[in-house]
């Protein structure tokens, strides 16, 4: 797993979601800006986290393993039953 670089600062955490109220787009691959890093955050429960880089790679995340974004790679994320989680979004500290 990746981890996210030195000098990248949080800058936004989400609410908490479940399994009922994920965003429809977070189900969707879709990739995060230019410059822009997050860190999934399970709490309760599981969630596959799919990776679509130069290869697919699939992570089931949860309570002891993370999920790091990287700018502009293609991911989404489905939920394994139920589950509690949050985004932490990151950038450059200028």
């Amino acid at each position: 797993m990746k981890s996210i670089p030195e000098g990248i600062v949080p800058y936004r955490r989400t609410a908490e979601f479940n399994e009922e109220n994920v965003s429809e787009m977070w189900l969707r691959p879709h990739s995060t800006k230019r410059g822009r890093w997050a860190r999934i955050v399970v709490l309760e429960g599981q969630l596959l986290y799919v990776i679509n880089g130069e290869s697919i790679e699939e992570i089931c995340l949860d309570a002891n393993t993370f999920g790091v974004v990287e700018p502009g790679v293609g991911h989404f994320i489905r939920p394994l039953g139920k589950v509690r989680f949050y985004l932490e979004f990151y950038r450059h500290d200028h």
